[in-house]
């Protein structure tokens, strides 16, 4: 399977980069440790520590394996070239729930920098997918798993 582009912030690219050297530095120690002192209680094959620190093992390898394939695919979203024009990654849209008469601030980010709770929606999700390359005023219609919703874009901001 090919792999695809991460969009990323530089924000976004910082917390990969500090979260793999802290995955590599400092967990892969604490985890070695944990196999090690696993191994001093003698026989493995009933040994639920050995067996609870190798999983945590993999588990670790694997995140860090995913983190190095991210950052290799990285396109870093530079705010000069992030349009005030039509919503695109890295806009900032201001829309109005037209059903609820609601306003919500949305910032729309690469799927690895997601966070939804904060506001920060991917460009893959159906609010997002949506949003993109639409102008203010436009309405835009997003089909969600509870049906449809109508959102107003108010404006577009870096």
């Amino acid at each position: 399977m090919p792999e695809r582009d991460v969009f990323l912030t530089e924000d976004g690219l910082k917390k990969l980069e500090d979260e793999l050297d802290e995955l590599k530095t400092v967990r892969r120690k604490e985890i070695a440790e944990k196999i090690k002192q696993a191994l001093s209680f003698g026989d493995i094959s009933e040994n639920s520590e050995y067996d609870q620190a190798k999983n945590d093992q993999a588990q670790l390898e694997e995140r860090i394996a995913k983190l190095e394939t991210m950052l290799r695919n990285a396109k870093i979203i530079d705010e000069d070239d992030i349009t005030t024009d039509v919503v695109g990654i890295g806009s900032k849209v201001l829309v109005k729930d037209l059903e609820y008469d609601e306003e919500m601030e949305f910032i729309i980010v690469g799927s690895a920098e997601a966070d939804p709770y904060n506001g920060k929606i991917s460009n893959e999700s159906p609010v997002g997918s949506a949003l993109l390359g639409h102008k203010s005023e436009d309405i835009v219609e997003v089909v969600v798993p509870d049906g449809k919703i109508e959102y107003q874009i108010l404006t577009i901001t870096r």
